[in-house]
C-alpha cells in the first residue's frame, strides 16, 4: 500500500440510530465517572504554535494519559460497563451506584464472587482489572503475542490472572469468551457479535465522558472543530465519539476522519468495499499501534461509522512515531503531550497531511486548510516506556 490510503463514505439516506450516544446520555455517564475520587477532567492541549507551523487555524489534543492514574482512556468504558452489569444484577439503577457504593462491602455481599474476563492489547484489560480489583472481585485477562511486558505487569499489579497467548487479538477475544462461558465468568469486551451487544454498548457509552469533556471545554472557549481525527481498532471508541459529536453538532457536523494502521485496517477495508459487508483482516496484525491491532470491526459500531464518519485512512507505521515525536517535543509555548503509538497517530497524520507534498490530494479531499480547527485524542500515554524511548529518543520508525 501507499504511505496513506483513503476511502470516502457514501451519503446514506437511512442512517444508524445514535440516540443512545447523545448529550443527555453522556451527561449521565459523566455523572457516574465523576463519582470516582480519581476523577478529573483530562487536559485539552491547545497547540497553537504547532498549528501555525502546519498552516491550520488550530489543533487541540485531548490528553488521556492523565485518566484515573492509568495512563489511558479505556477505564472509562470498562468501569461504566461493570457498573451497569452490577446495577442490572442487583435490580438497581446505575444512578444508585456511585463509586463509593459500588465498592462497598454491602454491594459485594449482594453480588457474590464474580470473575470479569476480557482480551486486551493492554489498556482495556488494565482498566477492567483495576475496576475488578477496586470491587474486591477477580479478573482474567488474555493478551496477544508480542504484548509488551510492561503492559502485562501493570495488569498483574491489579491482582489479575493475566497471560500472553500465542494468538492475535481477535483469537484472544474468542479464547476469553470461551473461558467466560465455561467458567461462569462475565465477558467485558469492547467488540460485539450476535447475542453479545449490551456490554459493548455500555463500553461505547463510557467513552463519551472523554468526548463530552472535550466538547464542554471547546464550548467554554467559543471553539467548534471543523475536523475530528479518530484512531480505530475494532471501532468502539471511534463509533462512540463520532456519534456523540454528530449529535451535539447535528446542524453542522465536522468532517470526521477515522485512522487505522495498514496492518489492521478492517474499517478501511470495509469502507472501501462495494458489497456492504464487513471485511475482517487476519494474520499477525503486528503493528506498533498495539491498541489498534484489531482485525474485526465492532458490529454495533460499524453502522454508525458507515452513517456518520466522513473518511477512512489506512496509514503506515511512521505516522504514529512521527506523532509521538511531535507531541513529545513541542514548539516553544505549546504544551507537551506524552503520547503512545496508538494515541499519537492522528496528530502524526494531521502533521504530515499539511507538510508532505505527496499527500496533497488527500489533504484537499478531507478539506484541511488554513481555516481548519482540528480535534484529536491522545488515547494513551507511554504505556510501553521501552518502545516510547526507542521511538522518541533513538529514532525507531523514522519519518520520511
Amino acid at each position: 500500500m501507499n504511505k496513506m490510503n483513503i476511502a470516502s463514505v457514501k451519503t446514506k439516506d437511512e442512517k444508524a440510530n445514535i440516540d443512545f450516544l447523545n448529550l443527555e446520555s453522556a451527561s449521565k455517564v459523566k455523572g457516574f465517572h465523576s463519582s470516582f475520587p480519581q476523577y478529573e477532567r483530562t487536559p485539552l492541549a491547545e497547540l497553537s504554535n504547532l498549528s501555525q507551523a502546519l498552516g491550520i487555524k488550530n489543533l487541540y489534543v485531548k490528553d488521556e494519559s492523565y485518566r484515573f492514574g492509568l495512563n489511558a482512556f479505556k477505564v472509562l468504558g470498562a468501569s461504566f460497563a461493570v457498573g451497569n452489569y452490577i446495577a442490572n444484577r442487583l435490580g438497581m439503577d446505575l444512578s444508585e451506584l456511585p463509586y463509593e457504593k459500588m465498592i462497598s462491602d454491602e454491594v459485594k455481599e449482594k453480588l457474590g464472587d464474580v470473575k470479569f474476563v476480557s482480551a486486551t492489547d493492554g489498556n482495556h484489560g488494565r482498566g477492567l482489572a483495576w475496576t475488578a480489583n477496586q470491587l474486591g472481585q477477580k479478573s482474567k485477562i488474555y493478551m496477544p503475542r508480542g504484548t509488551a511486558q510492561e503492559r502485562v505487569d501493570n495488569i498483574r499489579k491489579e491482582n489479575s490472572d493475566v497471560d500472553v497467548y500465542d494468538a492475535n487479538y481477535d483469537e484472544c477475544v474468542r479464547m476469553a469468551n470461551d473461558y467466560a462461558n465455561n467458567n461462569n465468568g462475565v465477558m467485558v469486551q469492547d467488540t460485539s457479535w450476535d447475542g453479545y451487544e449490551d456490554i459493548p454498548r455500555w463500553i461505547m457509552q463510557g467513552y463519551m465522558t472523554m468526548a463530552n469533556e472535550a466538547y464542554e471545554e471547546l464550548k467554554e472557549n467559543g471553539v467548534k472543530p471543523t475536523h475530528i481525527f479518530l484512531q480505530a481498532g475494532v471501532g468502539s471508541l471511534a463509533s462512540a465519539v463520532t456519534a456523540f459529536f454528530s449529535n451535539v453538532y447535528a446542524d453542522d457536523k465536522p468532517t470526521i476522519v477515522i485512522v487505522e494502521p495498514h496492518k489492521a485496517n478492517c474499517l478501511y477495508e470495509t469502507a472501501s468495499a462495494d458489497d456492504g459487508k464487513i471485511h475482517n483482516v487476519t494474520g499477525d496484525l503486528d503493528t506498533i499501534m498495539a491498541g489498534l491491532a484489531c482485525g474485526e470491526p465492532v458490529t454495533i459500531g460499524w453502522p454508525i461509522l458507515d452513517s456518520y464518519a466522513s473518511y477512512f485512512l489506512s496509514v503506515d507505521e511512521m505516522y504514529a512515531s512521527h506523532g509521538m515525536r511531535v507531541l513529545g517535543n513541542p514548539i516553544c509555548g505549546d504544551i507537551k503531550v506524552i503520547s503512545g503509538e496508538s494515541g499519537a497517530v492522528t496528530t502524526g497524520v494531521v502533521s504530515k497531511l499539511m507538510t508532505d507534498p505527496e499527500l496533497k490530494d488527500i489533504k484537499d479531499e478531507v478539506g484541511l486548510n488554513e481555516d481548519s480547527v482540528v480535534l484529536a485524542f491522545s488515547t494513551e500515554g507511554d504505556t510501553d516506556k521501552k518502545m516510547y524511548r526507542e521511538i522518541v529518543w533513538d529514532g525507531r520508525y523514522p519519518s520520511y
